[in-house]
């Protein structure tokens, strides 16, 4: 049987829950929110160095750029999920043939995503009613940061390997280093060689592609995973049952995508203001939400692991400790949306009215924002136990919960509206993943009880 390199890996199948899932989550919660900042100092020194306008331009690209990145953020998750299945059934050959056919379809999704994104940019912009102003810019960035598609993609699939295998430290080593690229090269390009925005989307290419590289650097040292030739020869069946785990996850990040980028299309309706107001609140809101969603990417590592060992009275015990970790981050965060929505937009924000529109935003998601640090627990939970069916069935219900929300309300109460689609949007997702999540692990609790019980 192959070796385990204790150091670089961990088995959550064993030894104490509460100690792994913190021991995981610090770094990777140290990862995340070293993307988010460094994607925040972009927005910042980009607002800041080259006006509202700019910033409005880079800002009305996040949905676009989340429809095409996240499809492929869904399927690596995907596959790192029944990777890690793998590995906490201790199936090593089973393992590594699903690595190698990840590789595989990662090289093909790739090229594919890259093609369709640059193909059809300006098409999308104008469905979303790009203000005539900001095209321009929107395009410069739009064509760089697609280009270089294959940064993102590398980085986010190592990094799903890595922690399929229980390391969230290679990737936070990884953005450490890629954040401080991508900040000196921000100043570099932008207020020393007045690149303008395509200096931004540069410096952001560039810094993915060192992160891709210090993790697959580090994969490669992994014994468990060295991989052969013979690895690389699969049958349908291992990349029918990759793509069946991946894409729906996949879909669910496309489909939450599209309604957002429908709420941008109604709010670019109303003008640069707006578009900046609304920028700057998505940064807010994905900054702020992001304990949680680290604490639901651990549940899925944690769960995958353990739902392939069938030791599911420890996926329980995960889902409280990762749901007290969402309560600590919504009364420690969510309350600066409540109480300092104008500090905070005037960090990012210059003109008064956007500045106004931001205040009418924050406050109201940060009050509900305990519904979607909930639902990233429940959701990872469900599909680290290798059913997405139902979370992407809850991707659609926000989706057309923003839709219905946004089309409704704008015109009566304005800007408010925008934040209401997002909190209607997490309830109805909530609500599913729930049940979903009971649904799946309580028959395999009884079960699992009765067979341990004496007859």
């Amino acid at each position: 049987m192959a070796q385990v390199t204790e150091k670089k890996v961990v088995d959550f199948t064993k030894g104490n829950p509460t100690r792994h899932i913190l021991s995981f989550f610090v770094p990777l919660l140290l990862t995340s929110m070293l993307q988010q900042v460094y994607n925040f100092v972009d927005v910042l020194i980009v607002g800041k160095g080259l006006g509202d306008n700019a910033l409005a331009s880079v800002g009305n690209m996040g949905s676009i750029f989340f429809l095409i990145v996240g499809f492929s953020v869904g399927l690596a998750n995907g596959f790192g999920v029944l990777i890690a299945q793998s590995f906490g059934a201790k199936k090593y050959d089973e393992l590594r043939h699903r690595i190698a056919a990840t590789l595989q379809l990662a090289v093909g999704i790739t090229a594919l995503l890259t093609f369709v994104s640059l193909t059809f940019l300006d098409e999308i912009l104008i469905l979303m009613q790009t203000n005539e102003a900001l095209m321009a810019n929107c395009l410069k960035y739009g064509y760089i940061i697609y280009g270089g598609l294959v940064a993102s993609i590398s980085f986010n699939v190592s990094a799903a390997v890595l922690r399929a295998l229980g390391d969230s430290r290679t990737p936070l080593k990884a953005i450490v280093i890629s954040s401080i690229v991508n900040l000196v090269l921000d100043c570099l390009f932008i207020f020393v060689i007045h690149m303008g925005v395509s200096g931004a989307a540069f410096a952001t290419v560039l810094s993915q592609l060192v992160s891709a590289h210090i993790c697959i650097r580090q994969l490669r040292k992994i014994d468990i995973i060295a991989l052969k030739a013979s690895d690389f020869k699969n049958g349908k069946d291992v990349y029918l049952t990759l793509v069946k785990n991946g894409l729906p996850m996949a879909f669910m990040n496309s489909i939450t995508a599209i309604g957002c980028m429908v709420v941008q299309y109604f709010v670019n309706g109303y003008g640069v203001s707006y578009t900046t107001a609304y920028t700057a609140c998505s940064k807010y809101i994905n900054l702020f939400i992001n304990p949680a969603c680290t604490a639901g990417n651990t549940m899925s590592a944690f769960t995958s692991q353990n739902y392939g060992a069938k030791e599911y009275g420890r996926i329980k015990y995960g889902l409280k400790v990762c749901l007290m970790i969402a309560f600590v981050s919504y009364v420690v965060l969510g309350m600066l949306l409540v109480f300092m929505p104008e500090f905070l937009a005037g960090i990012l924000i210059d003109g008064e009215e956007a500045i106004r529109l931001a205040c009418e935003f924050l406050p109201l998601c940060g009050m509900a924002m305990i519904v979607v640090d909930c639902l990233f627990v429940f959701r990872s939970g469900v599909q680290g136990m290798g059913k997405p069916v139902l979370p992407m069935w809850s991707g659609v219900v926000e989706m057309v919960l923003r839709i219905v929300i946004i089309s409704c309300l704008m015109g009566s109460i304005g800007f408010r509206a925008a934040a209401l689609a997002e909190i209607s949007a997490w309830c109805g997702a909530l609500l599913i993943n729930i049940y979903a999540f009971g649904r799946i692990l309580i028959p395999q609790l009884k079960l699992s009880y009765m067979k341990k019980s004496p007859v």
